[in-house]
């Protein structure tokens, strides 16, 4: 599938007074976006040249001591040793001291309308935040990502949020607003009564707004996923289990209802992402076709298995895990696992063992913004290693989002989004806390070198 991603995408970050005096200006220079809006930022130049103390290009694992980077405007030009560049003249150099210099970043399971629920719960965020508020607070959760070194998002649902994640989308997209590579997918799709708010804890003839589009029967999910696809969705989001009155966790569509909106979304070219967390729900998800499964907690060795043999790819989602247990279970940051945590990890493990594209998406909103890098951290935790994380954030990331000749590596003809950490991350995946600087497009966001 095409990227629907913009491929200028320029920052704006000076507030101005009512008397027309800059308030705010976090980068220097000036340029003008595709629409002619005046934005701020390092200018694109026509060649710049990095020279960090090492370079973990994607490609083969490994760590480059003392290679290069040549960009040239918004595209890599060359990734090398110094002695087989051609310096262009009146090249840029930036120098990037003790620095490792990476693919930037992807968390492609996202909620850029959430915060942690320990600030606010998430039905008081539905039911008590206006769509105006959370917007600015998207607007400031994609500038803490991309600053954090992540430069692609995917959104899965605005729970609640409606349609915002195409405005957001597209004010990156025009310069408006600085923030990562955003791919959206609308409000989502859930079957009748089995979304929040309520409808248990509620009065029944209460009319409550829903963190998702509900459908029941094959026709109704048909109709929502054109819905969606024609206000904007890059990807259609469906949940194939969930919480079902006194139920718990069950199944919530049939095998049936799953198959009518994968063939929908595929036909338009959009591939499905899938919440499932029950092994009958991902055992359905799977076979019907989608292309990735998010959370997977109680994912079983034969379900993965089927997942291997389906090529559908796994998002682990570690870190919200924890979160969750934080904020309702008492668990304390180092402290012992929850049997939830312990779960997770579980199948995690599992699904290493039976050969899951396993990709970085972190469900981050779940826990705060720009602070994606934990999920690198519970992931080595759970059996990878620091390599084996950082390719997931990367290149494999760029596979299963099917951008894979576009970013998530360093290699001539992908789009400059670079990132340069601290230390080196494939011997401490701790140094990616770290980011001291940050190039989308060619265009410097950080430098703290």
């Amino acid at each position: 599938m095409k990227s629907q991603i913009d491929r200028r995408e320029f920052l704006q970050r000076s507030m101005i007074s009512s008397a027309g005096v800059v308030v705010a200006s976090l980068l220097p220079a000036t340029l003008k976006s595709k629409s002619s809006r005046q934005t701020t930022g390092s200018q694109n130049a026509d060649a710049q040249l990095l020279k960090p103390a090492r370079v973990f290009t994607a490609e083969d694992g490994k760590i480059h001591e003392g290679w290069v980077v040549l960009v040239r405007g918004e595209r890599i030009a060359a990734v090398s040793p110094p002695a087989q560049i051609h310096a262009p003249e009146g090249m840029k150099t930036i120098e990037l001291p003790g620095m490792t210099l990476l693919p930037g970043l992807m968390d492609i399971h996202s909620h850029i309308f959430l915060h942690p629920y320990n600030e606010t719960l998430w039905n008081d965020q539905v039911l008590k935040e206006p769509l105006a508020y959370r917007t600015i607070e998207a607007v400031r959760h994609c500038e803490r990502t991309l600053m954090a070194g992540f430069t692609l998002l995917r959104d899965l649902g605005t729970e609640g949020a409606g349609y915002g994640d195409v405005s957001v989308q597209r004010a990156i997209r025009e310069g408006m607003i600085p923030g990562p590579r955003l791919l959206v997918a609308t409000r989502a799709i859930v079957a009748t009564a089995s979304y929040g708010p309520g409808p248990a804890g509620f009065a029944p003839d209460l009319v409550l707004p829903k963190g998702a589009q509900e459908v029941s029967g094959q026709t109704e999910m048909i109709k929502a996923v054109r819905e969606q696809i024609g206000q904007g969705a890059d990807w259609v989001k469906v949940y194939a289990d969930y919480r079902h009155g006194v139920s718990g966790t069950v199944p919530t569509f049939s095998e049936e209802e799953l198959r009518t909106l994968v063939a929908e979304a595929h036909s338009a070219g959009r591939p499905v992402s899938a919440h499932a967390t029950t092994p009958e729900g991902m055992r359905r998800a799977t076979v019907a076709g989608v292309d990735s499964i998010e959370h997977g907690y109680g994912g079983t060795e034969e379900v993965f298995r089927l997942m291997a043999q389906h090529g559908t790819a796994f998002l682990p989602t570690l870190t919200a895990e924890e979160g969750y247990a934080e904020y309702f279970n008492g668990y304390k940051q180092g402290g012992a696992l929850t049997t939830g945590m312990q779960q997770a990890l579980q199948a995690f493990k599992l699904a290493m063992d039976a050969g899951v594209t396993i990709g970085l998406g972190s469900d981050v909103g779940v826990f705060a913004h720009g602070t994606n890098y934990r999920e690198l951290e519970w992931m080595v935790r759970g059996g990878m290693s620091p390599t084996q994380a950082l390719l997931a954030a990367t290149a494999v990331n760029a596979k299963i989002i099917r951008m894979q000749d576009e970013v998530g590596r360093i290699a001539p003809n992908m789009y400059a989004d670079l990132i340069a950490v601290n230390g080196d991350p494939t011997q401490d995946i701790k140094a990616a806390r770290d980011v001291r600087f940050v190039m989308k497009g060619g265009t410097i966001f950080r430098n703290r070198s």
